[in-house]
């Protein structure tokens, strides 16, 4: 009889653990508020012989009543619809808590890798680009990682080179 409580214990016991578990995981994705990634600026920071490089500025907003450390940044830059640059930024950055943090994606391109978008570029002055994503950031609650999606039209008329 002693054994069959204690064996009703541990199951009570090991029941009410995981739902314990089960509503504190989903009160933290419920308390999480997805970060608000918008493409600020894409500046010419040089050219080259076989290409260049551009700084594409992102605003970051965290809504969240905590600070978010990002530990990767992957991203796409798209001219129409041709890939021209991918890359990643593994260091380190601080969002913190409702405040909005810029951040600088260093793109090499290539004129070959440009191809139409380039000409387009020559002859027009301007092309429709995107910039494509995904955030992983470190939280309270843990790890989480969100995309994101941004475009705009870049001019020769407002291109500023540093």
């Amino acid at each position: 009889m002693s054994g069959m409580r204690n064996r009703t214990s541990t199951v009570v016991i090991l029941a009410l653990a995981a739902a314990a578990l089960a509503g504190c995981s989903a009160l933290g994705r419920a308390v999480f508020k997805q970060p608000v990634v918008e493409l600020r600026d894409v500046r010419l920071a040089g050219l080259g012989l076989t290409g260049g490089n551009l700084d594409v500025v992102l605003a970051v907003y965290n809504p969240n009543g905590y600070q978010l450390d990002a530990t990767n940044l992957r991203y796409r830059l798209l001219v129409d619809t041709v890939e021209v640059a991918n890359g990643a930024v593994t260091r380190r950055n601080a969002f913190r808590s409702g405040d909005t943090t810029i951040v600088h994606l260093p793109v090499t391109f290539s004129y070959a890798g440009v191809g139409a978008a380039g000409r387009e570029l020559t002859q027009s002055g301007a092309v429709n680009y995107r910039v494509l994503g995904e955030i992983t950031v470190d939280s309270p609650i843990g790890n989480r990682t969100f995309p994101f999606a941004s475009a705009g039209r870049f001019t020769t008329v407002n291109a500023r080179i540093r």
